[in-house]
């Protein structure tokens, strides 16, 4: 059986796609993308009326830079999943610091919302707010070239940029954050702001306030600042972070969300701090501190230590959030998940950890605003087949399941079984076994067969995350024998 996300991993996902215009009666594109975002239970509706013939000549003309996709396969190794019957659509709306939001998916302050354009256009296409591009007052000058990429094929597994602030001068940001409010007044409008002194953070935050934002984001935590006493350097002292939230929580009325850097070792130091001078809320978290050596990145031959985001960073910053919901001091103070957002399931996780809102950025820049429509309907079909109707319902749903390591069940383990109808005898799980493992399968050349030899296998499970079919499961879970 063809192997759907690798497939769908391929495509290119062209901007006015030829595949479409030459089908009669679908949007293959669309089909593919939603396969591509881990939302393939809804991707055979948009290609329901197309016969075989269509999805041919949508193959003959896909414009793949090595081979077609190959549609027709892809499309039949769907698997049809039924359509769950409630009579209630679930919502996705959900309260955040006291203000509605039509979902949990906001931009991330960041490169992908720096004009009135961009914002309004991703509002259009069904984003539910935005932390606008951080401003300050002093003078902000970018270097080009400003980003880089580790890549896997043709996307990001992580990205670095060099960006600072926004270069907009001053009144006109808060120019488009009162327009954008006065246009789309449903969204969420917060204004992410830095200072370097008490009277800046105050100055900003009564300048976001008269605009009509709805809150207001203290950056902490920009790795990349040029100037002392800004972003991370702030974010890495707890009482910096007291002193300008109580400055700012003194002199405005709106919510006041402290922006979290990750480039500390317990992120929950900064957050109490902001916790005691009654921030509402925690955002977290900003770009890791890194380094990446592509001569193409460097500036008139030059390298810097930068911001590091996308899929690689996830973990990290659920860890982070983690940490800070499970800590008693800050259970009353909301949390907004950044990190690695790339999917509807990635956003999931973020809020079974106790995030209301995540907040996205990396994927927006490779892929384009039009990812909401399969981070919406992909976490809408997830709740419908839970019978779920509210999305605050699963808010922190996880967080009883997790323990300290010296409190995990040591008793048990669970073997590995081999689907041999899926199993392709590549030898993967062997060589994998072999020299990273516990020397537990053997592999028959012959046959290309791998074979789990029990009395040596642990339960590592290693073999499986190596198997590239998806050809190895699990056994239940048994008593260990006594030794």
């Amino acid at each position: 059986m063809l192997h759907i996300k690798e497939e769908a991993t391929r495509c290119l996902l062209c901007e006015d796609a030829p595949c479409t215009k030459a089908c009669q009666s679908g949007d293959p594109a669309r089909a593919v993308r939603a396969i591509r975002f881990d939302n393939d239970k809804n991707a055979l509706r948009f290609v329901s009326e197309c016969t075989d013939a269509d999805l041919e000549q949508a193959e003959a003309n896909c414009i793949h830079y090595d081979r077609p996709i190959r549609l027709r396969e892809l499309l039949r190794a769907v698997r049809q999943t039924p359509v769950v019957e409630q009579n209630i659509v679930p919502s996705l709306a959900i309260e955040f610091c006291g203000i509605r939001c039509e979902s949990p998916f906001f931009l991330a302050s960041s490169a992908v919302c720096t004009s009135y354009e961009m914002v309004a256009r991703a509002f259009d296409m069904g984003w539910a707010g935005v932390f606008y591009k951080t401003i300050c007052l002093q003078d902000i000058h970018e270097v080009s070239p400003r980003f880089d990429a580790v890549k896997e094929g043709t996307a990001f597994a992580g990205f670095r940029n060099m960006e600072q602030l926004s270069e907009n001068p001053v009144d006109m940001d808060f120019d488009i954050l009162r327009r954008l409010k006065q246009n789309y007044p449903s969204k969420v409008v917060v204004a992410s702001i830095m200072g370097q002194t008490e009277k800046q953070w105050i100055v900003l935050a009564k300048m976001a306030e008269a605009a009509g934002c709805d809150a207001v984001e203290l950056n902490f935590s920009c790795p990349q600042m040029r100037l002392k006493g800004m972003g991370s350097d702030v974010g890495q002292d707890a009482e910096l972070v007291r002193q300008y939230t109580a400055c700012v929580k003194h002199s405005v009325k709106m919510p006041v969300i402290a922006k979290m850097t990750p480039n500390i070792t317990h992120i929950d130091e900064p957050a109490q701090a902001a916790c005691a001078a009654g921030v509402d809320a925690v955002s977290a978290i900003n770009t890791i501190k890194s380094v990446t050596m592509s001569p193409e990145a460097a500036v008139s031959g030059k390298q810097t230590i930068s911001g590091y985001s996308g899929r690689a960073v996830k973990p990290i910053a659920q860890r982070h959030i983690y940490e800070m919901a499970s800590n008693p001091v800050l259970q009353h103070i909301q949390l907004s998940g950044i990190g690695g957002i790339v999917t509807w399931r990635d956003a999931l996780e973020f809020i079974l950890l106790g995030c209301r809102n995540v907040q996205v950025c990396t994927a927006v820049m490779e892929y384009g605003c039009r990812i909401i429509d399969d981070l919406t309907s992909g976490l809408q079909t997830y709740l419908a087949e839970r019978g779920i109707s509210q999305l605050a319902a699963i808010v922190g749903e996880q967080l009883p399941n997790f323990v300290l390591p010296s409190d995990l069940d040591r008793d048990t383990k669970v073997y590995p079984t081999i689907d041999r109808e899926c199993c392709i005898g590549c030898g993967r799980c062997y060589v994998s076994c072999q020299d990273g493992g516990h020397q537990a399968i053997t592999f028959d050349t012959e046959s290309r067969q791998p074979r789990i030899i029990g009395t040596k296998c642990v339960g590592c499970l290693l073999c499986r995350l190596v198997c590239p079919t998806g050809a190895i499961g699990l056994t239940k879970r048994i008593k260990k024998k006594q030794t």
